[in-house]
């Protein structure tokens, strides 16, 4: 019975971020619905950013002036509690709306920024408040990964944009792992990943092929690399 209360409250804790999720939904839908200036604004932001057009999505960018790149720097951030706002779309905005160089260098500062806030939530207030947000079972698996592959945990889980990111965060610093050796991989492992978005920014279509056929090579290349370790411990 007492297994079943404490199974009971890890699932119940780690339902926080779609709570969070729903709620933010929730307001979004109200504001459109009654408030006009915001149906205004939602609408035309649905349109940019779906135009596949780069020229209109940087310009409508360009208009929010400074403030522009801190949005995203703090969304990336807030993305880490909520399942509404995916990195990878973030980070093709950026790219999208900055060009290859400066949408590059925003996505940088913001993967550093996230990835840090997270690795210190982690190290200074420990499992009690991570199980919150990613859930107590999710947070057991991610530290049996992080445990056994370290560095190149984290690389391939920053490489493949389908990956938890978020969670591996939280880990690293529930772990204690070396900040200097976290962040060395987090960097390594998001810059092929935004050069290769950079690359493929121009083209909609060719930036969806790109991210799927690289998402499953990093994959298949990792899960070689993990059956020649197993094979290497067990002889």
């Amino acid at each position: 019975m007492q297994s079943l209360a404490i199974e009971d409250q890890n699932i119940n804790k780690s339902k926080l971020p779609l709570y969070l999720s729903i709620g933010i939904v929730g307001c979004l839908v109200a504001a459109y619905f009654f408030i006009p200036p915001a149906q205004g604004f939602m609408d035309e932001a649905w349109n940019v950013l779906t135009s596949g057009n780069t020229n209109k999505i940087q310009q409508w960018f360009k208009d929010f002036g400074w403030i522009a790149p801190l949005v995203l720097i703090f969304a990336m951030v807030a993305q880490m509690f909520l399942i509404v706002v995916p990195t990878i779309a973030l980070m093709v905005v950026s790219i999208l709306a900055y060009g290859p160089v400066w949408g590059s260098l925003i996505v940088f500062v913001a993967v550093f920024t996230a990835s840090s806030v997270g690795y210190w939530i982690g190290r200074y207030f420990g499992p009690g408040i991570v199980d919150k947000i990613i859930g107590h079972k999710t947070e057991k698996k991610v530290a049996d990964f992080l445990k056994d592959y370290g560095f190149w945990a984290i690389f391939i889980t920053r490489l493949n944009p389908f990956l938890s990111n978020d969670a591996i965060s939280f880990v690293g610093g529930i772990l204690k792992m070396s900040y200097r050796k976290f962040i060395t991989a987090t960097i390594a492992g998001i810059a092929p990943l935004t050069i290769f978005i950079a690359i493929l920014g121009k083209s909609t279509q060719g930036l969806k092929m790109g991210l799927l056929w690289g998402s499953i090579v990093s994959l298949v290349l990792f899960a070689g690399y993990i059956y020649w370790d197993k094979k290497i411990r067990k002889d």
